[in-house]
């Protein structure tokens, strides 16, 4: 069957290397590489679901940046400004 995909330039051009030095077509390593990749999903199959805890609830809006981030930024200025005269700049 005849069909037409739009594919990354530099992708192509490694198809064109890749099929000229095996002496094949460049549809070969495509279907090569669906079948492979069709058969390891299948081969995969389902996940387990992952294991869940009742935890008390969030703590913290985790879609709230400054609530994720505001308490480390204080905290990374307080040990900047805390460093002896001697290590700032490197070591004594």
């Amino acid at each position: 069957m005849k069909t037409t995909f739009n594919i990354d330039d530099n992708l192509m051009a490694q198809l064109k290397q890749e099929a000229a030095r095996q002496g094949r077509t460049m549809s070969e390593p495509v279907e090569t590489a669906l079948r492979l990749y069709f058969r390891a999903a299948q081969d995969f199959g389902e996940l387990p679901s992952l294991p869940t805890f009742r935890s008390g609830g969030a703590m913290v809006d985790v879609a709230d940046r400054e609530a994720l981030t505001g308490p480390w930024r204080g905290a990374s200025r307080l040990l900047r400004n805390s460093r002896p005269e001697s290590m700032v700049g490197g070591y004594p």
